[in-house]
């Protein structure tokens, strides 16, 4: 995760009509998912920050078409990697293939080379090489045979995780978990939901088919680049960089806990709080965005005790329990 005022590069666009067309890739992916705004919020900050998301939820809650909506609506490119036990690091970042014809090595780029990479079922691989993205995520580049190339501009990793399927599985390790932004759950659609989903399904949609379903570009590269460079404008109070620092401060002091947040997780909780609050139509962050993205921002960076998970505590309600006793600044 980087912090998007380490960019310093000119905008390109307008911030008011950047923050127009992101928000309306709402009402563009709701063609064709049903339900999930706040997956969708959290995408979009993912972006404006420069980081990447973990999407946790059980099979067939449509985190796929979630990515490829999301890719088609900012006209982004987009790869897929369904991880599997058998998959090499090189699967994923590229390597060196010979060329009989002119006696030489020439460099394949691997899926990572995109916009919006899927790492489907992350944990199904083993460490070595889950651990292939890592250079990728922090570094923005890839290095094969000792030269660095650089990734695209945007990129972004989605990765995906059964949370109830252990089998066969490799947990991700605390530094790998540290690298994505945000972990977001995605919940079983409600009644309503699902109904929609069945009609839309008895009317003919196929997922397969975005621009059959009136999915749209509607916003660019311009424009999120432009809405990082006003994200980064954001202005951040002596009083809120203190609510933030105390708020992870007192995850590490948790009795529930084995390990508390981080200062990453604390500088990636101050990066997030300050794009939700640019793109609900302020310049300046209240101790309410702080609170709206402390879940997402800091699931995934906290451990709990044995003997807590036994009784039932989760990492949502420590997270809640830590908002409701740290005092919020006026």
């Amino acid at each position: 995760m980087m912090d998007p005022t380490t960019d310093n590069a000119a905008p390109t666009g307008d911030p008011a009509s950047a923050r127009a067309a992101l928000e309306a890739l709402r009402a563009e992916i709701a063609k064709a998912v049903v339900g999930q705004d706040p997956a969708v919020t959290g995408l979009v900050v993912a972006l404006l920050c420069r980081g990447h998301v973990l999407l946790e939820g059980v099979p067939g809650v449509a985190k796929t078409l979630l990515i490829r909506s999301l890719a088609a609506a900012l006209e982004l490119d987009t790869k897929r990697v369904q991880f599997t036990p058998d998959l090499m690091p090189s699967d994923v970042t590229g390597s060196l293939v010979y060329d009989a014809r002119t006696a030489e090595f020439s460099f394949q780029p691997g899926p990572v080379f995109t916009n919006l990479l899927l790492a489907d079922e992350i944990n199904r691989t083993p460490p070595k090489t889950q651990s292939s993205l890592l250079e990728a995520m922090e570094e923005r580049q890839v290095t094969v045979d000792g030269t660095p190339r650089a990734l695209p501009d945007p990129f972004l990793v989605a990765a995906t995780q059964n949370p109830v399927e252990y089998e066969g599985t490799y947990p991700l390790p605390e530094a790998q978990l540290d690298r994505f932004l945000l972990k977001l759950t995605i919940p079983l659609p409600s009644r309503e939901d699902e109904i929609d989903v069945l009609t839309r399904h008895a009317q003919g949609f196929d997922p397969r088919d975005l621009r059959a379903a009136g999915v749209r570009p509607v916003a660019t590269a311009a424009d999120l680049e432009a809405a990082r460079h006003a994200v980064a404008a954001t202005t951040v109070s002596p009083e809120i960089t203190a609510y933030v620092v105390d708020i992870c401060r007192a995850t590490r002091e948790s009795p529930s806990l084995t390990l508390g947040v981080s200062p990453r997780g604390a500088t990636a909780l101050l990066a997030t709080a300050r794009a939700w609050a640019w793109l609900t139509g302020r310049d300046y962050v209240i101790p309410d965005d702080v609170k709206a993205l402390a879940l997402p921002t800091l699931r995934h960076r906290i451990q709990l005790r044995p003997e807590a998970e036994m009784e039932g505590v989760t990492a949502d309600s420590v997270i809640n329990a830590v908002l409701s006793h740290v005092p919020v600044p006026r």
